[in-house]
């Protein structure tokens, strides 16, 4: 029996990749898991052609969740399913031997492009991360992205992790709003983010300084 196991705490998510998944792939049986534990239980059971995983479960350490899970299952194809940005985790997920890493705001026609390509034995990896990779080894890139900041946009980025809204920026830094607004989308740019929640995580990855 070919088996997926789906591994997220939101069953919403759950249940929308495995209707997602089931048209496309029929002859394939479906499990899930709502926590570290729950994962780690499944796949220390039984083997699965293909495991599908989200790195935020609320009380789980992803990276202790995939070393536990690849020395258990060293042949294990997991694809990483998450919102967080591909420049923070991705690379690292990969060095560990995870075979593919797909934001959740995908088109649903990538995911079921990355789930092939892992079941064809091949590492999937976006156009996104092909660019951040080719842009690193070309160029001399810092290891703290939040150094390619201006000072007004680093001043921003502090405001924004802190909870500030645009509204707050505009009168702590007396800055127009339109301003504050083409500075924080320039700030997604440089740093290649799509929105708040990749931001905080940035953050954790990469501490700002408040000195």
């Amino acid at each position: 029996m070919k088996k997926f196991l789906l591994v997220d705490d939101h069953s919403i998510i759950r249940s929308g990749l495995k209707i997602l998944l089931t048209k496309e792939f029929e002859d394939y049986q479906f499990d899930e898991a709502s926590s570290g534990e729950e994962c780690k239980n499944l796949v220390s059971n039984q083997q699965y052609d293909l495991i599908i995983l989200d790195i935020n479960i609320p009380g789980s350490d992803s990276f202790a969740l995939v070393e536990q899970v690849m020395k258990w299952r060293a042949d294990s194809r997991i694809l990483i399913f998450s919102m967080s940005a591909e420049n923070i985790y991705a690379k690292r997920f990969l060095a560990m031997g995870v075979m593919g890493y797909v934001r959740k705001d995908e088109p649903a026609t990538e995911i079921i492009t990355a789930v092939h390509t892992l079941l064809s034995n091949k590492k999937y990896i976006s156009k996104t991360l092909c660019e951040i990779i080719s842009r690193e080894k070309f160029e001399r890139v810092t290891d703290n992205p939040f150094k390619k900041l201006s000072p007004k946009q680093y001043e921003i980025v502090r405001f924004l992790i802190e909870g500030k809204t645009v509204s707050d920026i505009c009168n702590f830094m007396k800055l127009h709003s339109s301003t504050v607004s083409t500075q924080k989308n320039r700030i997604f740019e440089k740093l290649h983010i799509k929105n708040l929640i990749d931001l905080y995580t940035l953050a954790k990855v990469h501490p700002i300084s408040y000195s």
